[in-house]
C-alpha cells in the first residue's frame, strides 16, 4: 500500500455494521458501531485501509476482554483514534479531533483517550508530555498490550507502548469487522515496509516488512466465505513483496498466495492493495488473468513521471521501467483497470519535470488517481537531504493540472465502458436514490442501476452500461431487457 494513498474505502460502507453475528448491533455513523455494554469503547479511524483493518484487530482484542463498542464518543468510557501521519493535514485533523474528545472526557470522570497507529509511533511520548490530550499512546505493533496498558491507566498512570516488532502480524486474531458492510472485508497479509521512499514515514511508523503465515490468511478467507462475504481485499504496504518461507528452501510468493485465496471460493472476489512498480511480476499478472474472481484492477503508484525525481524519491525504478510494467499489464490483461498516486512539487522539481508527469499520464491514461501536494514529513530521508523549495502556489497549480488531466482520463475510461454488460457486486442503495442499487464492477468502477425485487446487497448482477457521469457508470439489469 503506497503510504501517500488515502483510504480506498467506500464512504458508504465505513460505518455499516456486520449484523450476522451480533444481534445487538444497530445502524451507526462512519467508523462506528453500537453494542450495549458496562464499559464502552469508541474507535475512530483515519488514513489508509490498513488503519481500518488494525482498528478491527483492536476491537477484537478488547472485546475478548469484555469491552463493547459504542457509536457515541460523548458517553464512551474509552476513546481511541487510529491515526495517520502521511501528511501534516492528517495530523492536524487528528489533533483537532482529540481536543474535541478532551471536552467530552472532562465531563466524564474516569474516561480514557488513546492515540493508536502511525501518529502515535511518530510522536511517541510527546503526546503525553507536551500536548496532554491523551492518556495512552500505542503503536501499530503493540495492540496485544492494550489490556495491560488500560490496567495501568486504571491505577492512575499514563501508558505507552510504541515498540516495533519484527514478527508481529496478528495472524491468530480474528478481526471484529465493525467497519465492514458484511459484503466486503479487508485481510491483512503483511505488515511494515522495507522500501525507504524518501518522502515516506511508513518504514519509521510501521517497522520492517514481515509476511503473515499463508495458512492463517486462507483460514480467514474461508471463515469470511462461511459468513457470506463476497469480496476480500488483501492488504499490505507492498503486497508484491510478500514472501513466506515454507522450509526446505521453498518460498511462497504473492502470486502463489493470490492463487490460494482465489481457490477458496469462486464466488468471492479478490482484490489487493497496494502494488509497487519494482516488484509486480508477470507471474502475478498471469495469475490474475487465470482466475475470473481475481478482479482486473491494479493500484500501481508512480508518484512522478520524471526519472530524476523518482531517483530522489528513492522509488528504485525509472520512468521507462514503470511504463514497461504498464505495457505488461496491458498485454496480459487488456481490460485491466489501473490507478496511481501522484505527488506534485517534490523537492527541486522543475517545470519540465512536472510536464513529464503530465506526459506519462497521457501515455497511460489511468482510470483513477490519488493526487497530493508534497508535504515534508519530519524524520524522512527527504526532510534530511533536500530543501522543500517549491513554493506552495506552484505546488497547488501543478496539482490542479494533474487533477484536471486525471478527470479527463477517468471520464474517457467510463465512456469506453458504455454498451458493455458487466458483472457488478451490489454493495447497497445508491447515495442519491433509494430506488437504485450501487456496486463495483471488476475494474473498480462504481455502477448505479435501478433495483429489482430479485436482487439484494451481496448478490451479483449482470448490468448493461447505458450511460455515465464523470465518476459513475449508469446501467440496467440485463435480464430486464
Amino acid at each position: 500500500m503506497n503510504p501517500y494513498s488515502p483510504q480506498l474505502i467506500d464512504e458508504s460502507r465505513q460505518g455499516e455494521a456486520l449484523t450476522k453475528n451480533k444481534e445487538s448491533l444497530v445502524d451507526s455513523d462512519p467508523n462506528e458501531v453500537l453494542l450495549v455494554s458496562k464499559r464502552s469503547l469508541y474507535i475512530e479511524s483515519y488514513g489508509c485501509q490498513m488503519n481500518f483493518s488494525d482498528s478491527e484487530i483492536v476491537a477484537s482484542i478488547l472485546e475478548n476482554e469484555g469491552f463493547t463498542l459504542t457509536q457515541n464518543p460523548k458517553t464512551a468510557d474509552i476513546i481511541f483514534i487510529n491515526t495517520c501521519s502521511i501528511r501534516e493535514n492528517a495530523e492536524q485533523k487528528a489533533r483537532a479531533r482529540l481536543r474535541e474528545f478532551k471536552s467530552y472526557t472532562s465531563r466524564k470522570p474516569g474516561a480514557i483517550i488513546g492515540v493508536l497507529g502511525c501518529m502515535a509511533e511518530r510522536l511517541k511520548g510527546k503526546f503525553l508530555e507536551e500536548e496532554k490530550l491523551v492518556d495512552m499512546v500505542v503503536g501499530p505493533d503493540a495492540y496485544r498490550d492494550l489490556p495491560r496498558l488500560l490496567s495501568e491507566i486504571d491505577h492512575g498512570q499514563k501508558a505507552m507502548n510504541v515498540l516495533l516488532s519484527r514478527e508481529e502480524t496478528y495472524a491468530d486474531i480474528s478481526p471484529l469487522r465493525f467497519t465492514s458492510n458484511g459484503i466486503s472485508a479487508f485481510v491483512s497479509i503483511m505488515r511494515g515496509c522495507d522500501n525507504m521512499c524518501s518522502f515516506c514515514v511508513v518504514p519509521f511508523t510501521r517497522g520492517r516488512e514481515r509476511s503473515r503465515d499463508p495458512e492463517s490468511i486462507v483460514r480467514e478467507v474461508e471463515d469470511l466465505s462461511r459468513q457470506g462475504y463476497k469480496e476480500v481485499t488483501l492488504l499490505g504496504q507492498n503486497v508484491d513483496s510478500y514472501k513466506y518461507d515454507l522450509g526446505e528452501s521453498v518460498n511462497l510468493d504473492f502470486a502463489d498466495l493470490l492463487e490460494r485465496v482465489a481457490l477458496v471460493d469462486p464466488e468471492i472476489r479478490v482484490r489487493f492493495s497496494t502494488s509497487h512498480p519494482k516488484d509486480i511480476t508477470d507471474k502475478v499478472l498471469h495469475t490474475m488473468a487465470r482466475y475470473e474472481n481475481i478482479c482486473k484492477y491494479i493500484h500501481l503508484p508512480v508518484q512522478s513521471g520524471n526519472s530524476r525525481i523518482l531517483e530522489m524519491m528513492n522509488r528504485t525504478y525509472s520512468r521507462e521501467w514503470y511504463l514497461s510494467r504498464i505495457s505488461a499489464i496491458r498485454r496480459i490483461m487488456p481490460e485491466c483497470g489501473i490507478s496511481s498516486d501522484f505527488i506534485s512539487g517534490f523537492c527541486s522539481e522543475t517545470e519540465s519535470e512536472h510536464e513529464d508527469t503530465l506526459s506519462l499520464m497521457e501515455s497511460v491514461k489511468f482510470d483513477y488517481a490519488f493526487m497530493f501536494k508534497y508535504s515534508e514529513r519530519p524524520g524522512t530521508l527527504a526532510a534530511k537531504r533536500y530543501p522543500d523549495d517549491i513554493p506552495e502556489e506552484i505546488k497547488a497549480r501543478r496539482l490542479q493540472e494533474i487533477i484536471d488531466l486525471q478527470r479527463k482520463h477517468s471520464f474517457y475510461h467510463l465512456k469506453n465502458q458504455v454498451g458493455q454488460v458487466q458483472k457488478v457486486l451490489i454493495e447497497g442503495r445508491s447515495k442519491k436514490s433509494s430506488l437504485d442499487y450501487s456496486g463495483r464492477n471488476d475494474r473498480n468502477a462504481m455502477v448505479v442501476f435501478p433495483s429489482t425485487q430479485n436482487l439484494s446487497p451481496g448478490m451479483y448482477a449482470w448490468v448493461k452500461i447505458i450511460d455515465c457521469t464523470s465518476a459513475t457508470l449508469l446501467g440496467l439489469v440485463q435480464n430486464e431487457f
